[in-house]
C-alpha cells in the first residue's frame, strides 16, 4: 500500500478540480466539477467556481449550456444542461432509508402515516410537475403544493407563519419533476426543463447511472483519497448505502494514518501530485467552493482552532488557496463600483504571494463588473 502525504492529497484535489487552470482557458461546460455539481450559494457561487477553474464567465451571465437545480443537501448546484436527465437519474435515492435521510425531519410524519419516504418524494415530484407548467416563483409553487398534498407532507412554519410543505422534500422533488432553477432569482423561480420527458416523472426506481455522474465516484475523484465514511458525509448519505455502491476499481493508499481509496484510473494523477508545481498558483475560492466541501476538515486545516473561522454556522468567508493549501481567508467589501477585500493571512505572505492575491482580487472584481479597491483592502499579518 502506497502512503501519500497531506500535501500530495491536497495537490491531487487541486488538479482534479482544475484549480491550476489559467484564466479563460476553457469553456464553462468543460469544467470538470460540473459532473459533481458546483454549489451556487452567495454572490461568488457557481459562476465564480467555474471562473476559478479557467472558464471565461462573468457574474449574472449564465452560459446557455449550464443549468441550475436543487440537488445535493438541497442546495442549488450548477450542471451541464445536457446532463440534467442523467443527473436526475444519479440523484435518485438509493433506498427508502436513504430517501428518509435526505428529507430529514419530514420522514417522521410521513412514516407515521404509513407513507414511505421514497414514495413521498415520487408523489411530490409528480404533483409539482402538474403545478409548474411555466416559470413560477417558489412561493406560488409552495401555495399550490400545500393545497394538493396531504397533511403528513405539511408543517407549520414559524418563520413564515403559515403551513406549507417540509422544505427538503419540496426542494429535492423539483429536479425529479423536471424543473430547474432560474439563476439570480430571489425568491427562486422554478422553470420546466426544455424537452423533459413527463413519462419519467414520479418514477424514482434505480436505473443505470453514467460513471462520470455516479455520486460515489465523483466524490472519490474530486475530494479523494477518501473513505466510505467521508464520502457518506460529503453526500449526506447513509454509510451503508455508500458501502453497497463502493466501486470495485479503487486503489488503497495510506493517508493521515488510515486506509483511504482513490479510483484506479486516478492513481497516476495521485502519484504525480507528489511533486510540487514549478509555478505556484493562488486562487480565491468562494465560501461553498468544492475545494472547501470535503468532510476531512482536519486534513485541509490541521489547526482545529481555525475551523470555526473558515466554517462558521453563518457568514462563511472564502478561502485563499496556494496549490491546494489554505493560506488565509477573504471577505468581499463592495461599495459603489469598487470591490475591496478583507484578508486574513494564516501564514506570513511574502511579496510574491501578496502580489498573486492582488491579481486574483482584480480578477474577482472584473468578474463582478467592478474595479478593485486595493487601498481599502485590509490585510492582517501580511509580510
Amino acid at each position: 500500500m502506497t502512503t501519500v502525504t497531506r500535501e500530495q492529497a491536497l495537490r491531487f484535489r487541486w488538479r482534479a478540480q482544475q484549480l491550476d487552470s489559467p484564466p479563460g482557458s476553457r469553456a464553462a461546460a468543460d469544467v470538470a466539477i460540473l459532473a459533481a455539481g458546483a454549489q451556487d450559494t452567495g454572490p461568488d457561487g457557481a459562476l465564480w467556481a467555474l471562473a476559478a477553474r479557467g472558464a471565461d464567465v462573468r457574474a449574472h451571465e449564465w452560459p446557455q449550456d449550464v443549468a441550475l437545480a436543487w440537488t445535493l443537501r438541497g442546495a442549488p448546484h450548477a450542471y451541464r444542461r445536457a446532463d440534467l436527465p442523467d443527473v436526475e437519474a444519479a440523484l435518485r435515492p438509493w433506498s427508502d432509508a436513504d430517501a428518509a435521510q435526505r428529507i430529514f425531519d419530514a420522514s417522521k410524519p410521513l412514516r407515521a402515516a404509513g407513507i414511505a419516504p421514497l414514495d413521498a418524494l415520487a408523489h411530490a415530484a409528480a404533483t409539482m410537475r402538474g403545478v409548474v407548467a411555466a416559470p413560477m416563483g417558489k412561493g406560488a409553487v409552495s401555495t399550490a403544493m400545500t393545497a394538493l398534498v396531504d397533511e403528513p407532507y405539511l408543517r407549520w412554519c414559524r418563520g413564515c407563519q403559515a403551513t406549507h410543505m417540509y422544505e427538503m422534500p419540496f426542494r429535492l422533488a423539483a429536479l425529479h419533476a423536471g424543473l430547474e432553477l432560474e439563476p439570480d432569482t430571489s425568491p427562486p423561480v422554478l422553470v420546466p426543463v426544455p424537452g423533459w420527458s413527463a413519462g419519467h416523472v414520479g418514477h424514482l426506481e434505480p436505473v443505470p447511472v453514467r460513471p462520470d455522474l455516479d455520486l460515489v465516484r465523483a466524490a472519490l475523484r474530486f475530494v479523494g483519497p477518501a473513505t466510505p465514511s467521508l464520502v457518506a458525509g460529503f453526500l449526506d448519505a447513509r454509510l451503508a448505502d455508500v458501502r453497497e455502491r463502493w466501486p470495485a476499481d479503487v486503489v488503497t493508499v495510506g493517508l493521515a494514518g488510515e486506509e483511504r481509496y482513490v479510483l484506479a484510473e486516478d492513481a497516476t494523477a495521485l502519484d504525480a501530485a507528489a511533486e510540487p508545481p514549478h509555478e505556484p498558483t493562488v486562487r480565491l475560492v468562494g465560501p461553498y467552493d468544492l475545494s472547501l466541501q470535503a468532510r476531512d476538515r482536519e486534513l485541509l486545516v490541521p489547526d482545529v482552532a481555525r475551523h470555526k473561522a473558515l466554517w462558521p454556522v453563518l457568514g462563511r468567508p472564502g478561502g485563499v488557496l496556494l496549490d491546494g493549501e489554505l493560506v488565509g481567508t477573504w471577505r468581499p467589501r463592495a461599495k459603489a463600483r469598487r470591490l475591496a477585500l478583507a484578508l486574513d493571512p494564516w501564514v506570513p505572505w511574502d511579496a510574491r504571494l501578496a502580489s498573486a492575491v492582488a491579481e486574483e482580487h482584480a480578477r474577482l472584481a472584473a468578474f463582478r463588473g467592478l474595479e478593485p479597491d486595493p487601498k481599502a483592502t485590509r490585510v492582517n499579518n501580511c509580510v
